[in-house]
Parts: C-alpha cells; structure tokens; sequence
C-alpha cells in the first residue's frame, strides 16, 4: 500500500483533487463575498438590522433573498398621474392639519401611507410583513417607516409628546415622497 501512495499517479490525481477543491472553495467565497455584498448595497441599513435580527449573515441573507422573491412575485405598479395627485393633495391635507391636531395628522398619515401602497400593490394586512415588502423596494426610509409606525402606535396611549409626532410625520413624509415618486423640481439658474 506504501508503493501506491508514492506511484507519481496517485500523487499527480491527489494533487489535481485537491486544486479543484481549493479552486472550488474560492468560487464558493467569491460568490458568497458577491451576495453579500450585493445584499448590502442593495438593503443598506436594513441589511445590518437583519443581521442583528436574525443572529448571523447568512440567515439574514436568506430572509433578505425571501422578501426580494415575495416581492417580485407581487403586482407593485406605478401611480397614474391623477392617482399621484390625489395623493399629494391628501398629504399636504395631513399636513396642513398637523398645527392644529398633530395626533390626528400623525394617524391619518398612517392611513394614507398605507392607503398609498395599497393602491402601489402592496399587501396592507399585517404591518411587520407591510415593512419588509417596502425595505425590498425602499430600503434608506423602511427604518423611519417603523419608527413613524410606532410612534402612532403611542398616540393612542398618549405615549408621544408633540416633537415625537413632529419626527413621525417627517418619517411618514419620506416614504411618502419615495412611493408617490414625486417629480423632482429642478430650479435652474441663468448664467450671467
């Protein structure tokens, strides 16, 4: 059995084994190092908030890679022109009522946001899955989605002092903004 393992066929085929298995192992790193990294870009801070969640990267990257399939699955369309506006006069409705009644004006723009993704074709039912649909699509605002969420969660207990429903109504008006997908308007400047 030691003249087989000296035979330089046996150590030529060892050696070719274990090449392609390293080699393997790097493509494995290589594309596991892609995901990753691909994932964070994509889901930035909530990427991190679903590591902290979940325990460890690779079930965070799972449960990233579900929300992202789910959502692809459903119907998430574009406002009409007419809906966008709508929409728009509602908000600055909510708004404008925030002076005279920020409790109020903080749970009908809860409403409204969920009003807006409802007609965006996103399921409303049940918020934690509501949040984790809008981090696939809107991931820089899902966080001030949550904290808006739970300060008008506290309205109803008076559980929120009136800087705390200022900072809900900022929040709501971010992803607002993100899913009305308001036009930017770009001033421009003559040159003298």
């Amino acid at each position: 059995m030691n003249e087989y393992l000296l035979d330089p066929k046996f150590i030529m085929l060892a050696g070719v084994v274990i090449l392609v298995i390293a080699v393997v192992a790097w493509l494995y790193v290589q594309k596991r190092r892609s995901t990753t990294a691909g994932l964070r870009q994509k889901f930035g801070p909530e990427y991190e908030r679903a590591v902290r969640q979940q325990g460890s990267e690779r079930k965070a990257e799972a449960k990233l890679a579900d929300r992202q399939v789910r959502v692809d699955k459903l119907n998430i369309r574009d406002l009409d022109p007419m809906e966008r506006e709508r929409f728009s006069k509602q908000w600055k409705s909510v708004q404008s009522r925030f002076v005279d009644s920020p409790r109020g004006a903080v749970a009908e723009a809860d409403d409204l946001l969920s009003s807006l993704m409802k007609a965006r074709g996103y399921p409303v039912s049940d918020f934690d899955q509501r949040a984790a649909d809008i981090s696939v699509d809107h991931p820089r605002v899902v966080e001030n989605y949550r904290s808006a969420h739970d300060i008008a969660l506290r309205v109803g207990k008076n559980g929120a002092s009136t800087e705390d429903l200022r900072t809900a109504m900022i929040h709501y008006r971010s992803l607002f903004e993100e899913l009305v997908q308001l036009p930017m308007i770009v001033e421009r400047k003559e040159v003298a």
